[in-house]
């Protein structure tokens, strides 16, 4: 199998992050992660590690607003410009917009309000050219695919599936599987599958009014866990998307009996759309013991979900979201990748 992935995700390396009630904690979405899951795959047999391609913005700005794409290349070194008393480690704001407020403010600030829904995409010096990279990454493998590979591993850093059209949040700046799906629908129609225990609610943003694309989630309720106001069963697509966006919420303690009862389900639903492409958004934060989740999945349901798949038999490209047990991540790629 093929795998992309670029050392510039490297320069993107938060020193913290906010939790909830304000708590200052080091930076779950760390450099780690990559290394971690590197480990095991060169010592895989069939695991080619390759570098992108640069494909340019023009693919980015197929799925991403101008405005907020400028806003990620410009942001940081504007803020530095900026004379302030305070250390300028990472730019985060501190005003967001509330419903129904929709003007884009013309202060530095205001804009980092305006495209960032969250605290935890904090943007550093290297943060845009990670982002760059890691959507080079995913859009590498969907050539592949289209090439003729059967399976190809996009190993994203910066993940990607919170990202909508203009914001970022949840660790991630451009929507990566998103961005490689849309390239892959200019050849064929397309499904995206997310597995990541979050909700892909940035993919669910850009597809959501499509008619070109089918989008599935699978994960923890909205009601009790991130992203809270996005996510549910009765998001079905809007317009041309009508019907063509499914969520699947699940309950905290959700195994692998569980977990794998709902996968059957949306493997129906991707069958019954019939794609020429499949594009997987790979969280393994869905692992039982990520510090961000409460599902109770084992590395052999991990397994069972990506043999699954494999036997869906379209040619998938698989592209890494979020997953923060360190210790376990590598091996969990590897379970996923098995079949694939």
């Amino acid at each position: 199998m093929k795998v992309f992935y670029s050392d510039v995700h490297r320069q993107h390396n938060p020193p913290f992050e906010l939790f909830e009630g304000g708590v200052r904690m080091p930076y779950l979405e760390s450099p780690e992660r990559m290394e971690r899951i590197l480990s095991v795959l060169k010592n895989q047999d069939g695991a080619e590690i390759l570098d992108p391609i640069d494909f340019g913005l023009a693919p980015i700005l197929a799925v991403h607003d101008v405005d907020y794409v400028d806003f990620l290349r410009t942001a940081y070194n504007e803020w530095t410009q900026e004379k302030t008393a305070y250390e300028k480690i990472a730019l985060l704001p501190a005003t967001f917009p509330p419903r129904g407020w929709s003007h884009r403010p013309k202060s530095l600030l205001g804009r980092a309000g305006y495209h960032m829904f969250d605290l935890s995409a904090p943007i550093m010096e290297g943060t845009y050219r990670a982002a760059l990279g890691s959507a080079n990454c995913a859009l590498s493998g969907a050539k592949a695919i289209a090439e003729g590979e059967r399976a190809a591993f996009a190993l994203c850093r910066p993940p990607g599936h919170h990202a909508g059209k203009s914001f970022c949040g949840g660790y991630c700046y451009f929507n990566n599987a998103s961005i490689a799906a849309d390239w892959l629908s200019k050849k064929g129609k397309v499904a995206i599958l997310d597995i990541d225990y979050h909700a892909g609610n940035g993919t669910q943003d850009i597809f959501y009014g499509r008619g070109d694309v089918l989008t599935i989630s699978i994960h923890a309720d909205p009601d009790s866990e991130y992203p809270a106001f996005c996510g549910y069963a009765d998001e079905t697509g809007a317009g041309k998307g009508s019907g063509l966006h499914r969520n699947f919420p699940l309950p905290a303690g959700t195994d692998d009996k569980r977990y794998l009862s709902t996968l059957d389900e949306t493997i129906d639903l991707i069958q019954t759309f019939f794609p020429e492409y499949l594009v997987l958004s790979a969280g393994m934060d869905l692992y039982s013991g990520d510090p961000l989740g409460r599902f109770k999945v084992t590395r052999g349901g991990i397994h069972e979900i990506g043999t699954r798949i494999a036997k869906l038999g379209f040619p998938t490209l698989i592209v890494m979201e979020g997953g923060y047990n360190n210790v376990a991540l590598g091996e969990n790629i590897a379970a996923l990748l098995g079949e694939l």
